[in-house]
């Protein structure tokens, strides 16, 4: 079931693991989008989705733009706070920001585009549930 007051963020913490690091112990930059993808998925997952559901229907979520900001390393043990922000939302596309944090440090600002497609990979529109967890952020393609 959706939930009527579909979050527009939310916040997962993830332990640095050792094999994620480079062998100065620093999280290699690899691992980056890895974590925004568990964020995308548990914000979509908090708002009565899960991408295994949508793409049971032939609908696909692909990233069409990925910007990342290193600000600062993070190590091995860390604890991590991914906040995910959903910014944007057009009939065909999803737009997030996010910040990757150790305590108040923010180690990495990002943004991404997701575009949604069919099975054969042509942009088709969102599913209208889908588009209605945007509320005001909604808006029309340009």
């Amino acid at each position: 079931m959706v939930n009527a007051q579909a979050p527009s963020s939310c916040s997962i913490d993830v332990r640095v693991r050792y094999a994620e690091c480079d062998p100065m112990g620093v999280l290699h930059h690899a691992m980056h989008p890895v974590y925004l993808e568990m964020g995308r998925t548990e914000l979509l997952r908090q708002s009565g989705y899960t991408y295994k559901d949508i793409e049971s229907r032939g609908v696909y979520l692909v990233i069409t733009r990925l910007e990342l900001r290193y600000r600062s390393p993070a190590r091995y043990d860390d604890l991590l706070t991914i906040r995910t922000t959903l910014r944007r939302m057009t009939h065909t596309r999803i737009e997030h920001h996010y910040e990757i944090a150790v305590g108040s440090r923010v180690v990495c600002e990002a943004s991404s585009t997701l575009a949604c497609v069919d099975r054969d990979a042509r942009v088709q529109p969102l599913p209208e549930e889908i588009l209605a967890l945007a509320g005001d952020r909604a808006q029309t393609d340009s």
